[in-house]
């Protein structure tokens, strides 16, 4: 009889920190493991300590607490398949990200990173030492490599470990989401296979960690790059793969391939599962939010309501005399809509006192920005006092259009602990709210059909601060300025080149200086998902004191 070798994958989500928690949960994975007769269960990199981990795997209390953790799960799968596991670990002063082997009681390999990833969110060469290259383990009548993540993402590690003696290749990884991001994994990882000639299975973590969101999506592919299995994304899930040896070597069963979602549910979801996530890794429950009548405060609230459910999202309406009826009659109709509270906390008397207070000040000067923007500081101070008051966290709702010129008010709308749609630009904001008007999912837990209004979606944008104001007073059309801003942004073009592309000079000049401007900004700005290769935070940085520009 041909050799046979099960082996269970936990796409599961740790928490950074929650070392218990996680170990718990390996645990329970790998009875999940034992009871349908697989040889080895295996979870993703980093899963026993959660990632990123960033400086806190520096602090080497930490990190003892990690392997004892480990040392544990060890007895505590003695009887039974071998258990892979990711966590750091710390050797004669020198510290790693490892992938461990349980068996039978103790700990029977550890693989070490080799390829340390230091571009994007990841910084890894700052954390962990650079591991030489483990060679493949024995479990059961297989041997089995391990490059880890970013290992595999490179030749010479899966080479190195065919050609001694791996019959399988087993990625852990800690891989985020961003737009596009699967198809990436999957062609570096059949460029593996065919290199290498041995079948491969990704196995990613899946869950939200501060601005990242990690989406899952594991596979399996055989020698050649033939897709043998595939777990969705987004979901936590633990599958069995089973492997036959034959004349041309292991070979994986076929099994149950998801279908992915498109790009606009993937980004949604992202968007959800990031706020779920935060808040229970953070300990809160419900949410506050402004709610203006406006487009981004309404998506980020049918975003909050599919996160938490209505019953935990208070919105809060705070109109001063330039908040239209329209608006007011719109935030009505997006609360009611979505079936959360609706609170209204007029404005107009705390804003006439501030306006007494300073008066001796501000006597002979004319009206400007400064009287606008006391406007949306105190609607900050209000939601922040009732953050305070009933511990809810405040949501901030500023868009990445906005959040890339500085359109905000610090201190003001910019106040608050998550923003949900920090990745996204405006358009995209339009067209989410569409397709969540058109779209529902068994994990929203949100009411289904139309949660924004036709004409929050509709009408021009504007941050009502003075009358008859518009977005497009201060700033171009939206579809130029986020045209612009991906070009500048997401792709680091030069302005010449943006030019070349048909948008008019002085306008990407003024665009370029309004970024770099508000960077101090966003230094002080709330976390909220990571969507594309290029959002604020760890994916560009930037310093706040920078007086260069493009010279073109």
């Amino acid at each position: 009889m041909a050799n046979q070798f099960r082996l269970t994958l936990a796409q599961l989500n740790p928490t950074v920190g929650d070392l218990g928690g996680n170990a718990d949960k390996a645990f329970n994975a790998w009875k999940t493991g034992r009871d349908a007769g697989a040889d080895m269960v295996a979870l993703p990199e980093m899963f026993l300590s959660g990632y990123q981990t960033q400086d806190l795997s520096l602090k080497a209390a930490f990190v003892r607490d990690c392997m004892e953790h480990i040392e544990k799960l060890a007895h505590r799968t003695a009887e039974g398949p071998a258990l892979g596991i990711g966590g750091p670990f710390l050797d004669e002063g020198f510290l790693y990200n490892a992938y461990w082997i349980l068996k039978g009681g103790r700990i029977e390999a550890r693989m070490l990173k080799h390829e340390l990833p230091n571009a994007k969110v990841f910084d890894e060469k700052r954390v962990f030492d650079q591991g030489n290259i483990s060679g493949p383990y024995r479990i059961g009548p297989i041997q089995i490599g391990t490059p880890i993540c970013e290992d595999a993402w490179h030749p010479d590690v899966p080479e190195t470990l065919a050609e001694t003696g791996a019959q399988i290749l087993l990625v852990p990884n800690g891989s985020p989401y961003y737009r596009g991001k699967f198809d990436v994994r999957m062609s570096k990882m059949v460029a593996r296979c065919v290199e290498t000639g041995l079948p491969l299975v990704y196995l990613n973590m899946v869950g939200g960690q501060d601005d990242q969101v990690f989406d899952g999506g594991s596979f399996v592919i055989n020698s050649g790059g033939r897709l043998a299995m595939q777990m969705q994304i987004f979901e936590q899930e633990i599958a069995h793969v089973d492997f036959t040896e034959t004349d041309e070597g292991w070979r994986a069963k076929e099994g149950d391939k998801a279908i992915f979602p498109g790009e606009w549910e993937q980004d949604y979801r992202a968007m959800v599962l990031a706020l779920h996530d935060y808040m229970a890794k953070t300990g809160f429950s419900k949410v506050l939010l402004g709610l203006s009548g406006g487009i981004d405060s309404a998506i980020v609230a049918a975003i909050a309501v599919d996160a938490l459910g209505p019953e935990n999202v208070r919105c809060v309406m705070m109109p001063s005399e330039y908040t239209s009826q329209a608006s007011l009659d719109d935030a009505r109709a997006a609360a009611k809509a979505l079936g959360c509270q609706l609170d209204n906390i007029a404005i107009t008397g705390p804003r006439a006192a501030v306006t007494e207070a300073l008066s001796p000040l501000f006597a002979g000067t004319k009206a400007d920005l400064t009287e606008e923007n006391i406007q949306s500081r105190l609607r900050g101070l209000l939601l922040m006092a009732l953050s305070n008051k009933f511990g809810e966290m405040l949501l901030t709702t500023g868009n990445k259009s906005e959040v890339a010129v500085g359109y905000a008010t610090i201190y003001g709308d910019m106040a608050g602990g998550y923003n949900p749609i920090k990745d996204l630009y405006k358009m995209r904001v339009f067209e989410t709210a569409r397709w969540r008007n058109d779209n529902h999912r068994d994990w929203m837990k949100g009411p289904k059909g139309t949660v924004i209004p036709a004409s929050i979606i509709d009408k021009p944008p504007s941050a009502e601060l003075r009358e008859d104001q518009k977005d497009e007073d201060s700033l171009p059309p939206y579809e130029v300025l986020d045209a612009i801003l991906e070009q500048l942004i997401d792709r680091d073009r030069s302005v010449a080149e943006v030019v070349a592309m048909g948008h008019d000079h002085d306008t990407v000049k003024r665009i370029e200086h309004l970024i770099y401007l508000s960077e101090y900004k966003r230094f002080q700005s709330a976390p909220g998902p990571r969507l594309t290769g290029k959002a604020f935070w760890l994916d560009r940085r930037y310093p706040i004191v920078n007086r260069w520009r493009d010279p073109s």
